[in-house]
């Protein structure tokens, strides 16, 4: 079916076009019409099938007479790499019209997240924590929102988001248009779709979830020690172009990397532990070709949306059948072909099983040829467990021995430098005692009882006076006694 054939508005047309988007896939003819009438949509759409644009077109096509300056409508995703995407199908499948977007999800600034609150742009898009944390301000206001997306629904369950997903329901009128898309609709998303869908159009919901048709799945039995050295292999032989590499684990995913970047193979990773920037600059650099490996953990195989992307490797079996289907679709999207790898250890048969139970058919078994599965690698590519716990408690241990002894060299450093400073305060009284050295001084003797302070009660370190001088005291009696006409003695008892 042509996109013409939906009434689209001739603006969003023209967007259409400019994506490259030529005859709509079967989740779109599905899902257009009754987005269209304003009904509620229960979809179960495979990864891949092209449901972003499914519910975008509707909500642009409705909202392009609408006054602007409010948002109308929200669509809530459960990855930021999700968000990202459908912002960006958003924002060029909008690029002829007035209408405005913006995504909000963690990992950045809220400052520019905030503006758009307050200048109310058309169309949000938002991760369940960061939209909370929005909207415990006054700013964050969602009054007029008219249309609810939840996408990705079982995914939102699978990361504990749907409590998240019920209190940003509070937040919303009651009375809007709902649209959820699943790939998987277990029994919690069930009972959500019927507590906020009125009357749903429901499409494929009895369809078992399988893989996109365009996949070529294919499963390559390899001893876990040598799953690095296969896909090596894989890549030297050019039998891979571009390939996403799952893994069970971020320090898997970071061995992984570190492994083939020693290789030679230009590489990159993203998982929880890396920050945003560094997570899209990884995925940019991906997807414009200058990776030709990004390794992820399952917290991309929602919302990678890279064109042409040739092959999806699951390094590790992944635990649960959904995701095995959710990892693959990033290949074959939007009714392309691709190929979806599979390397399964012998302990991971159980999971294998589970996940051919799951899809209703066993994998295809593949072996390269040439290749020796029963070499002895020449590095290991994990580390046990127990072996990283030691080796972190041994550094912990050198550490603390490390302070302590810098703790010991501090303590004597800091005695020696009191030691220095008190003999720097002592040496000038070194240098005066050689005065004090020489003979010292004839002290007067001690007077004698009742006498005390020197003779006649003068200091005793003053000159003794001549025996037969008149002291002061005798001088002014004499002066005294001359006044008043007397005669007087001397303090010498003769006669004046």
């Amino acid at each position: 079916m042509n996109f013409s054939d939906f009434n689209l508005h001739p603006d969003l047309l023209r967007g259409v076009a400019d994506m490259g988007f030529t005859q709509a896939t079967p989740i779109q003819t599905q899902a257009i019409p009754p987005g269209l009438e304003g009904r509620d949509v229960l979809a179960c759409a495979m990864t891949g099938s092209g449901k972003t644009a499914a519910f975008l077109l509707p909500i642009l096509n409705r909202l392009m007479d609408k006054p602007r300056g409010t948002t109308r409508a929200l669509i809530v995703a459960p990855t930021r790499e999700l968000a990202a995407q459908i912002a960006e199908h958003l924002e060029g499948l909008a690029k002829h019209t007035s209408l405005t977007g913006a995504a909000v999800f963690g990992g950045v600034a809220m400052g520019p997240q905030e503006r758009a609150f307050r200048r109310g742009v058309d169309v949000l898009v938002a991760t369940p924590g960061r939209l909370l944390d929005h909207l415990q301000h006054p700013y964050a206001r969602l009054d007029d929102v008219e249309i609810l997306v939840l996408d990705e629904a079982d995914r939102m369950l699978d990361m504990g988001f749907l409590p998240d997903i019920r209190r940003v329901l509070k937040a919303l009128p009651p009375r809007r248009q709902n649209l959820l898309f699943s790939a998987t609709l277990p029994a919690p998303i069930v009972t959500l779709s019927r507590d906020i869908l009125s009357a749903p159009a429901t499409l494929n919901v009895e369809r078992k979830a399988a893989p996109a048709t365009g996949i070529t799945q294919a499963l390559y039995m390899v001893p876990e020690e040598l799953k690095s050295s296969l896909l090596l292999e894989l890549l030297r032989r050019d039998e891979v172009q571009n390939v996403l590499v799952f893994t069970r684990t971020k320090h898997r995913a970071n061995r992984l990397a570190d492994f083939l970047e020693r290789q030679g193979v230009s590489c990159d990773r993203i998982h929880g532990n890396r920050s945003q920037a560094q997570r899209t600059d990884a995925l940019a650099r991906f997807k414009s070709g200058r990776l030709r490996v990004l390794v992820a953990t399952d917290i991309a195989a929602r919302g990678i949306d890279v064109e042409a992307l040739s092959h999806v490797v699951n390094f590790d079996v992944p635990n649960i059948p959904e995701d095995y289907i959710h990892r693959v679709g990033r290949t074959a999207r939007a009714e392309a072909i691709g190929d979806a790898f599979t390397f399964a250890a012998p302990q991971e048969q159980a999971e294998l099983a589970a996940i051919e139970r799951a899809i209703g058919k066993k994998l295809p078994r593949r072996t390269l040829e040439g290749f020796d599965y029963t070499a002895r690698p020449a590095e290991r590519f994990e580390i046990p467990i127990g072996e990283r716990i030691a080796a972190i408690r041994a550094r912990k241990a050198e550490e603390r021995a490390r302070a302590k002894e810098k703790a010991a060299r501090k303590a004597q450093n800091l005695a020696a430098e009191q030691s220095r400073t008190q003999g720097r305060s002592a040496a000038p009284q070194e240098r005066a005692r050689p005065k004090n050295d020489r003979q010292p001084r004839q002290q007067a003797s001690p007077a004698p009882q009742g006498n005390q302070g020197g003779q006649n009660g003068q200091n005793p370190r003053r000159p003794q006076r001549p025996s037969g001088v008149p002291g002061r005291a005798s001088i002014y009696s004499v002066y005294r006694a001359a006044a008043n006409g007397e005669s007087g003695t001397g303090g010498d008892g003769r006669r004046r």
